[in-house]
């Protein structure tokens, strides 16, 4: 697999901070047009979307961001509860003109994405759910998402490219294929930034920790909830997400009003990264329909 930034090669793309409500952002960003922001998974970065920022730029201003605590992104004394993220992503809407925006998140990216869509209607055209929509983990989502709080811990506590890479591996369906030295270097010096180690083991806790207990579903990823979504939706899925498998993910997009599912089939949690392209077709079908 080739470098990830040839994917960026002829692009007019650049990296910047944007003040967000007082939180120093960091982006990237490409094209003009309405704005389309991605939003990675929990311990991730802007680098998720570096496969897909070209072909998007055709039609949007794509934003792929760090969320608050994240990447080289502010990280704040905060408890890094979904209400946090929401208001850090509201803050950013606002503070790059505040027009409605195309919204794509992928896992915790999809929740705050969907929590926006809920509460802030007014400010999401389209919404994408990318392998994480709101519906609690059936008991073996439960034993997956676990394990990937393990493997969070190890690379907070004891950080390692070895840990690192086996984090990665829990995104991916074909981790010796998919996941390049590369890539492990641009997480781990993410990760080895000073203070960073127990923000990144704060947010696991918060989210990962989160989604296997019982009130904490209840509160944030109840599917009744979706029922206020207005907006068009893409629940776009694959066969091997850990943690909501197809079926889960089919039970609860017929709670959204507006909702259509795409499955891809050859890659995990990060379908952006392991089938770019069919990602990118699928993608741009719904957003620009």
């Amino acid at each position: 697999m080739s470098s990830i930034w040839v994917d960026l090669m002829g692009v007019d793309y650049r990296q910047r901070y944007i003040d967000a409500g007082g939180i120093r952002t960091r982006v990237i960003e490409a094209g003009s047009g309405p704005a389309l922001i991605f939003l990675h998974g929990t311990g991730g970065h802007a680098e998720a979307y570096m496969r897909n920022i070209a072909a998007h730029a055709e039609h949007f201003h794509v934003y792929s961001i760090d969320m608050i605590g994240h990447g080289y992104t502010d990280r704040p004394d905060c408890d890094y509860t979904i209400d946090d993220f929401v208001d850090h992503l509201v803050k950013f809407i606002d503070a790059i003109g505040g027009e409605p925006v195309y919204l794509s998140g992928e896992s915790l990216g999809a929740m705050v994405s969907s929590w926006t869509a809920i509460k802030y209607p007014e400010k999401v055209i389209k919404l994408v759910q990318n392998t994480g929509i709101l519906m609690p983990p059936n008991a073996k989502g439960r034993a997956e998402l676990s394990d990937a709080l393990e493997r969070s811990k190890k690379a907070a506590g004891n950080l390692t490219k070895d840990a690192v890479r086996a984090r990665l591996g829990w995104l991916m369906a074909e981790p010796e294929k998919s996941i390049t030295d590369e890539l492990v270097d641009v997480r781990y010096e993410v990760y080895a930034q000073p203070g960073m180690a127990p923000i990144m083991g704060k947010i696991a806790m918060s989210v990962l920790g989160g989604v296997v207990d019982d009130e904490w579903c209840n509160r944030w990823v109840n599917p009744e909830l979706m029922r206020d979504i207005k907006c068009p939706t893409l629940v776009l899925w694959t066969r091997h997400n850990p943690g909501q498998p197809v079926e889960l993910a089919e039970e609860a997009m017929t709670y959204i009003p507006d909702a259509r599912m795409v499955v891809l089939e050859n890659s995990a949690h990060w379908p952006q990264w392991e089938e770019p392209e069919p990602f990118n077709k699928a993608h741009l079908e719904f957003l620009l329909a």
